[in-house]
């Protein structure tokens, strides 16, 4: 037992221990600091300034079954690709957190489903020291992605304040991220099963700003509207790229779920209601609980929820990698100009000094 401890404290240590890390956004062994694996097509990305999308696991091995998982997957990533960015799915595979996955790493996250542990930030130390397979949430997709430097995050929903929360505490760490993690999370708001009115409270609590997409409502997920204002519209992925300001906290950017796959708002909440009753009926709470509550509101709806999912996280990807290009442009060209702009007081500064001893002053 004793050699058993002393193999996941030194495995934790080999990971998360600064005084073994190096400094670069990896190196040749695809390694960062020592501590995260990163594909070689992300870190080209990364060392060009080129737009990079991070990409969830969650929905890869809890959203759905095998192999409409893998093949949304796949799908999800060309979307990206094809708009100009670079992605990079993130999962912990054998106790090594992943930034990029291969196919063949894809495919078994795929076929290992719900046998990967669902990995919010609060659970990276565990599986990561006993070797074990994770699927990050939101909170851990998000605390890797800024770890190496990626600054846009698409995923489907976040998580919330659930309902009833006010009685259970039971709040999603998501929330508490985005307000000490700089990433810019696309999402389709937040999932309906949750307390929309109390999570967009909890957010101003914690500084994060909230924008939508081209529209002033804020979305339900499954519904282009919640009922619920934002208080930021954005019109265009520039726009977003304006507002980086390095405020050390995340930015959720809300974009609707496309008008065509919107569900009936009232046959959704139906669904949710019952599911909710059924969850609390079997004592399902904590993270067992909106995997439970999605499966079941699939069910009810006859699998309607689940297509309505599966679109608006590719419409996630599409505007997600926009943004992701903008901003890589802007950055670019921000920093062409402050290289120029030094060059000028370079040659400023020679000038000075040629013409300081020419009059002999040094």
């Amino acid at each position: 037992m004793a050699s058993s401890a002393l193999s996941r404290i030194s495995n934790l240590r080999r990971h998360f221990d600064p005084t073994n890390a190096n400094n670069n956004k990896g190196g040749s062994d695809g390694f960062f600091g020592g501590l995260i694996k990163i594909s070689p097509e992300v870190s080209e990305a990364l060392s060009r300034g080129d737009a990079v999308v991070a990409l969830e696991s969650t929905i890869i091995s809890h959203g759905m079954p095998y192999p409409q998982n893998l093949e949304t997957a796949k799908e999800v990533e060309a979307i990206v690709r094809t708009s100009g960015a670079v992605p990079a799915t993130v999962a912990i595979l054998d106790g090594i957190p992943c930034v990029g996955l291969s196919l063949e790493e894809l495919e078994r996250l795929a076929i290992l489903g719900t046998r990967a542990q669902k990995t919010a930030r609060r659970d990276i130390a565990q599986v990561v020291a006993t070797r074990g397979n994770g699927a990050t949430t939101v909170s851990a997709t998000m605390f890797f992605a800024s770890m190496v430097g990626i600054l846009v995050f698409v995923t489907g929903g976040i998580g919330g304040v659930h309902r009833h929360g006010e009685h259970t505490m039971d709040v999603s760490s998501d929330l508490t991220e985005l307000g000490r993690t700089p990433v810019a999370v696309i999402s389709a708001g937040v999932k309906s099963i949750l307390d929309i009115p109390r999570t967009l409270e909890y957010l101003e609590t914690q500084g994060v700003c909230v924008a939508a997409y081209k529209t002033n409502d804020f979305p339900a997920f499954f519904t282009e509207t919640s009922g619920c204002k934002v208080p930021c519209r954005v019109d265009s992925p520039e726009d977003y790229a304006n507002m980086k300001l390095k405020l050390n906290t995340g930015i959720l950017f809300t974009v609707p779920i496309p008008k065509e796959h919107s569900a009936s708002g009232s046959t959704i909440e139906s669904a949710i209601q019952r599911a909710l009753k059924e969850a609390r009926d079997k004592s399902i709470t904590g993270n067992a609980e909106t995997p439970f509550l999605l499966a079941r509101v699939n069910e009810l709806t006859g699998g309607a929820s689940l297509a309505a999912n599966i679109a608006l996280v590719k419409n996630n990807a599409l505007v997600g990698a926009r943004i992701a290009v903008a901003l890589a442009q802007l950055t670019k060209s921000w920093n062409k100009g402050r290289i120029s702009l030094l060059m000028c007081d370079n040659n400023y500064t020679k000038m000075h000094l040629v013409n300081s001893r020419k009059k002999g002053s040094l």
